[in-house]
């Protein structure tokens, strides 16, 4: 246990000795009595003790109170990510019957969190707009991925027309999948300036070949399988089972709970670390209000993917 100070370190600076006028002596008293306990190891041990604390610079005193600053690699991060958009009316809110949401972007500043968005590159297109303002937020989807970049979040790729992979492989083959990547990086691009690093496959369906070849062009591919270590795999949180008509297979009691016990689990595991997956979904918004608190409360710090792959996975951080 470090008390702030060593037993051996008891001399005063020969400066403060000069400053005495007088030696420092014992009355004959004194003197006797000492000489009586002189035998004693345990008392003088502790009058050195006493005396060290006396004299001891003020100082070291003060940082000795100073609790230690833990190191950036002790922190537990997150990386709060987000699929499947943008969606205007989820990320500025809206109070459409049937599809009222709180402002995504709006709760991350409030937080003063920096998430990830992983957007479907079709939505940015000029086509998009009128579908994008079916559900009307007073802005188009391209317009939105700008407001997200404005804010400090991040936009990755997840594709461009969304399309599961094994099956547009079947229809159209590997290099249709590839350029399809390379599409979305060419229209995210020119909204933040430079080309997305990361790259999640819709519904997370990919095959080792694939991936080696997505990589090759210069992307991380995101990824929940078992076959890279827990700290860099997803944590889907299921939010999608949570919202329309049929909520048969969302997580009980809830979800907030079912992603706590998540984490939870994974903690007992010793990661300390989670890459979550949401969704642009009001209810991901309801669910995160409480969230974000809370695991601010359990030691968790946002950080953007990007800086957590640096955190925790340098070698990966910046393609192969």
């Amino acid at each position: 246990m470090n008390i702030g100070w060593e037993i051996d370190d008891c001399r005063l600076p020969i400066a403060d000795w000069r400053r005495r006028s007088k030696p420092f002596r014992f009355s004959n008293r004194q003197s006797q009595s000492f000489a009586a306990l002189g035998t004693n190891r345990q008392f003088l041990l502790c009058v050195s003790a006493f005396l060290c604390l006396i004299f001891m610079p003020s100082d070291r005193g003060a940082a000795a109170s100073t609790p230690a600053k833990p190191s950036d690699t002790a922190r537990k991060l997150v990386a709060l990510t987000f699929d499947d958009g943008p969606r205007p009316w989820v990320l500025k809110g809206n109070s459409q019957p049937t599809f009222a949401s709180p402002s995504l972007l709006d709760l991350l500043d409030r937080e003063g969190v920096k998430a990830t968005f992983f957007v479907m590159a079709w939505r940015l297109a000029p086509a998009a707009d009128r579908e994008c303002r079916k559900i009307d937020a007073g802005i188009t989807c391209r317009q939105a991925a700008e407001e997200e970049h404005r804010r400090g979040h991040e936009i990755e790729n997840h594709t461009y027309g969304h399309g599961d992979f094994r099956r547009m492989n079947k229809r159209y083959g590997e290099e249709w999948i590839l350029n399809d990547i390379d599409r979305a990086s060419r229209t995210i691009q020119p909204i933040t300036g430079v080309k997305p690093r990361y790259l999640r496959p819709p519904d997370w369906e990919i095959w080792p070949e694939l991936a080696q070849h997505i990589e090759a062009r210069g992307y991380h591919v995101m990824t929940k399988s078992t076959s890279v270590p827990a700290a860099w795999r997803d944590v889907d949180s299921e939010d999608y089972f949570c919202y329309g008509k049929n909520q048969s297979k969302c997580p009980q009691p809830s979800l907030y709970d079912y992603v706590l016990r998540t984490i939870a689990q994974r903690e007992r595991q010793g990661v300390d670390d989670q890459i979550l997956v949401f969704h642009e979904l009001p209810n991901s918004v309801e669910i995160l209000s409480k969230l974000i608190p809370e695991l601010k409360k359990r030691g968790y710090t946002f950080v953007t993917l990007q800086k957590y792959m640096e955190a925790v996975a340098p070698s990966r951080s910046t393609g192969p």
